[in-house]
């Protein structure tokens, strides 16, 4: 069930009201919130944590973060900036660039209000102040990722300031800011409850084991392998909660299974009161969409495997460019929709959809084949991960988006232990075997530990999986930055399928021309509106 997230309208109107109280009088008013009034009961303080839930991410930043990546394309307009940065044609003007700083601090300041005032509220059970703070340090450390992963050094405060204290802040550097992040996730793992120990009326509330999932994140960003395995054994050996990988990849991100055993943290949405569309520029056409504003880009397509386990590259694949989406890792259907997919209705039906131009034999879907500068696909392929077939019109749905799941754990784990050289035959089966068992793959060749790879080869192997598993999750653009590839896969051309001119890239479509410069743009620009406030923010490099 997701009843808490429920009350978070009501809380907006609260903390609003705290925000604008700057200071405390002798007298309290009764005719309004203030700090000296609103902190009564637990319910109250719940409300203000539940508007730091919200606060935490959005909808639309998870599915058009992957055009920032070398994964997909977005086509129309400049949706969260994503088309400005893929061309490299952004500065520290931007809206997004503004958008993601203030929205962060939006956040922890709501965590900081919660923690600065939650010891007012008089009788509160002990037990549920504490897991209530150690949800709110989760929070306020998921929050302070962010930017740091956005914007390297920030400012750092753990106590709500002041207008005046803002304007004259400078950047904590980003050490620093790490060390506040994983003290704050230590202290949360030690209070919260197993993601077994919460209610109904709680489920999706941040657990132990959500905690370590994020912990290990932020380790895995920073290189520290030993501690990423350490922290990606503390889930994998139960003793921090329940968790695994569910059976069917597909069902995977159905609202039936919703807070199946894989899921570590997810956003909550709840049907009618708190949803998304995204889908409805995102998924074919001809089922219901208004027009495609991103698509997969050719060579996310061809990062999948073929069934044998081989690379479309590799000798012995079985691939064939004219049939290119036959014998392939199984994912890619679950994930994208390509030329003559078989959609799925909610009523059980099948729908053909036709992508190659010239190919509809009654011309009835139409609409979903490729035409440039039309408001079909600009790559040729649709998204079919988080299509909800339980959905209102337009797409509408209250389905959860998964922020971290036990499949990550496996794949960090099996990252960290190659890092560290320590990859054999038994980490392998537990991490790729198991991933590839899941997806559908069965010839031994896939799943078998192949030990003359050696480690440079395990890598490539590693990343691979990745990329194919958590494809249009919004990951891809971390892992390139994190790994230095950002500026050899984001530089030139972002393709389509073949349905282009011949003379060119072989026939594929060249859909945008992409810039990343090394030497700035792995590090986005402190806010432009920040600086012009905030003469104490520096800037980074290039910028």
């Amino acid at each position: 069930m997701k009843l808490f997230i429920i009350k978070i309208s009501l809380s907006v109107l609260f903390l609003g009201c705290l925000v604008s109280s700057c200071k405390k009088l002798d007298l309290v008013p009764t005719d309004r919130f203030t700090d000296l009034n609103y902190w009564t009961t637990a319910e109250k303080a719940n409300g203000v944590l539940n508007t730091a839930y919200s606060q935490m991410f959005n909808n639309n930043r998870f599915f058009l973060n992957e055009a920032l990546s070398d994964n997909a394309y977005s086509g129309r307009g400049d949706g969260e900036g994503v088309a400005s940065i893929a061309a490299g044609i952004y500065d520290a003007s931007l809206g997004r660039i503004k958008n993601e700083w203030n929205d962060h601090y939006t956040g922890i300041k709501t965590c900081n209000l919660f923690m600065d005032n939650v010891d007012k509220v008089p009788g509160m059970d002990p037990v549920l102040k504490a897991r209530m703070k150690a949800e709110t340090r989760f929070l306020r450390a998921f929050q302070y990722f962010q930017l740091m992963t956005w914007y390297g050094d920030v400012p750092l405060f753990d106590k709500d300031i002041s207008l005046e204290e803002s304007l004259k802040i400078g950047r904590t550097p980003r050490a620093q800011v790490l060390e506040f992040i994983l003290k704050e996730l230590d202290d949360a793992i030690a209070a919260l409850p197993l993601n077994t120990a919460y209610a109904d009326a709680d489920k999706g509330r941040i657990s132990k084991g959500a905690a370590l999932g994020l912990k290990a994140r932020v380790l895995l960003y920073e290189g520290r392998w030993q501690e990423v395995a350490n922290t990606c054994e503390a889930i994998m050996n139960g003793n921090n909660g329940t968790y695994g990988l569910f059976p069917s990849y597909e069902g995977l991100f159905l609202p039936a299974n919703e807070y199946n055993k894989e899921v570590l943290l997810d956003l909550q949405y709840v049907p009618v009161d708190r949803t998304y569309n995204n889908l409805f520029d995102l998924a074919p056409i001809s089922v219901g969409a208004r027009l495609n504003a991103m698509s997969a880009t050719q060579e996310l397509v061809d990062n999948y495997l073929m069934s044998n386990g081989k690379s479309i590259a590799e000798t012995g694949s079985g691939y064939d460019a004219e049939n290119p989406y036959v014998n392939r890792d199984p994912r890619l259907t679950y994930t994208l929709v390509y030329h003559n997919y078989k959609w799925k209705n909610p009523d059980g039906n099948i729908k053909t959809i036709y992508i190659k131009p010239g190919t509809d034999p009654d011309q009835s879907q139409k609409m979903d084949e490729y035409a440039a500068g039309g408001v079909s696909s600009p790559t040729g392929y649709y998204l079919r991960k988080y299509y909800d077939p339980t959905s209102l019109a337009n797409f509408v749905s209250g389905l959860n988006l998964i922020l971290i799941r036990y499949a990550d754990v496996l794949l960090m784990y099996a990252e960290a232990k190659n890092e560290l050289n320590e990859m054999d035959g038994s980490v392998w089966a537990k991490t790729i075997t198991a991933l590839r068992n899941r997806a559908g793959f069965v010839d031994p060749a896939a799943l078998d530990f192949n030990a003359g790879l050696g480690q440079t080869g395990l890598r490539t192997a590693i990343r691979v999986e990745r990329r194919s598993e958590l494809a249009m999750e919004g990951l891809r653009i971390f892992d390139i930055r994190r790994w230095k590839t950002a500026d050899q896969v984001l530089n030139g051309w972002a393709h389509g399928a073949k349905y282009g001119p011949a003379s060119i890239d072989g026939g594929y479509i060249r859909a945008n021309q992409r810039v990343f410069d090394s030497n700035k743009h792995y590090l986005w620009p402190v806010p432009r509106d920040e600086r012009a406030l905030n003469a104490n923010l520096s800037q980074n490099p290039g910028w």
